[in-house]
């Protein structure tokens, strides 16, 4: 193949990927996207948030989106026992919008694809980047391989590595880190529910509190399926024994709540495993270069961030390098890498603060003031940069504050 000469090469054509092209093409800029995968394939992330939906629409996206009719969510729900958190988007402190959706990610992201395709983007599937040159200015050669072995080069002035779990450039570079989030483990599948419950008890997202360390994902389809996965630490998922199959299926009898609905369906694929999925880098950007989505950081899906984080990076990734392109001076320290920082450190605050109990405690113990529960409704709804909002401003201590008065309210009661 010939090589290829363009303002920026986009590593990777899920939601971060495609946003980023969007905006790029929508601007005259000349991009070429590599994507190692042939689409529509499976990959994990399937529950978005609102924030997410201002992204789509901004860079013209939405509208095809629309079109699958994937299942609207307009909240999440939380159960313990025989206790009950629901959050209701449109009861949320920052406006925005109060819905999203719950989409089998083959279909989205295939929908995205070939919308760009549609909108003239060059998208080249089932090849894999193998080494990339930066050079001195930040402009880069990179050496692509393709599907028949052959490999060709792509001269780019900026490369945005979207490449999610792949993790391109930070593995070329050597950028990764351990992250701080504790390690845990999921395993996960599909199924078809034949007797799905009516109204909202059959669609609904739901995560099922097993214990502090474990819970059980339901994320109900508009086309029947039915997402389940298990998140707990590795030990808890390594104790079961027997093919992945065997092991969601006697998982399934930790829910209470959900296992009489589950329990007689066939997985429709072998269940996946992932182990100590947190990631991190040491950089979210350098010289030619930006990492985006879950190729910068990869938090646990306790809060359904990664898509959000994923589209909002690619935006701001893209917005900034037109600026570049324009001749124009960007701070990638403070434009970027700290703005993106903010996001990731109030959900990781909202991660951590879940798995040491103190945010259980305040769903399942101690949402009755409305004002606390639209502000902590916003966070869940990916409005995570609103600083006028207490629980983005204070969130690594306003977490552990409220749960303490609500041990000691508790204790007084108590006594």
């Amino acid at each position: 193949m010939k090589d290829v000469q363009v303002d920026v090469l986009i590593i990777g054509a899920g939601p971060s990927g495609c946003v980023a092209a969007a905006y790029l093409h929508k601007q005259g800029i000349t991009i070429k996207v590599i994507e190692k995968s042939v689409f529509p394939r499976f990959v994990i992330g399937e529950s978005l948030l609102p924030r997410c939906m201002d992204h789509f629409e901004e860079v013209d996206l939405l509208d095809c989106l629309i079109a699958q009719n994937f299942e609207v969510k307009t909240g999440a729900r939380f159960i313990k026992g025989d206790t009950i958190c629901e959050f209701d988007f449109s009861e949320k402190y920052t406006q925005g919008y109060d819905w999203t959706w719950q989409a089998p990610r083959a279909d989205f992201d295939y929908a995205l694809t070939e919308e760009l395709k549609r909108k003239g983007v060059d998208i080249a599937f089932n090849q894999e980047v193998i080494s990339v040159e930066f050079n001195k200015d930040g402009s880069s050669q990179t050496t692509v391989k393709t599907e028949n072995e052959d490999t060709f080069e792509v001269h780019a002035k900026f490369i945005i590595d979207s490449s999610g779990y792949g993790r391109v450039l930070p593995r070329l570079l050597n950028l990764d880190k351990p992250s701080t989030i504790p390690e845990h483990s999921s395993i996960f599948s599909h199924v078809k529910e034949l007797e799905r419950p009516a109204g909202t008890e059959g669609t609904f997202i739901t995560f099922d509190v097993l214990d502090t360390d474990t819970w059980f994902w339901v994320i109900p389809f508009s086309n029947g399926n039915t997402s389940l996965g298990f998140v707990g630490k590795t030990d808890f998922i390594n104790s079961f024994n027997g093919t992945p199959g065997e092991r969601l299926s006697e998982m399934l009898k930790e829910s209470s709540y959900y296992y009489e609905r589950f329990k007689n369906v066939d997985f429709l694929f072998e269940p996946k495993i992932i182990q100590n999925y947190s990631k991190s880098v040491t950089q979210l950007y350098g010289k030619g270069y930006a990492l985006t989505g879950n190729s910068a950081e990869f938090l646990d899906p306790v809060f359904s961030s990664g898509v959000t984080f994923a589209t909002e990076s690619g935006l701001k990734a893209a917005k900034l390098i037109t600026r570049e392109l324009q001749n124009e001076s960007v701070d990638w320290e403070k434009e970027y890498a700290e703005y993106m920082k903010k996001g990731v450190s109030v959900f990781a605050s909202y991660v951590k603060e879940w798995y040491t109990g103190n945010l259980q405690t305040i769903f399942f113990e101690g949402t009755d003031n409305p004002d606390i529960k639209k502000q902590i409704c916003a966070v869940l709804a990916g409005y995570v940069w609103d600083e006028t909002n207490p629980f983005v401003k204070n969130h690594d201590r306003l977490i552990k504050t409220l749960a303490n008065i609500i041990h000691m309210n508790k204790r007084t009661w108590n006594e």
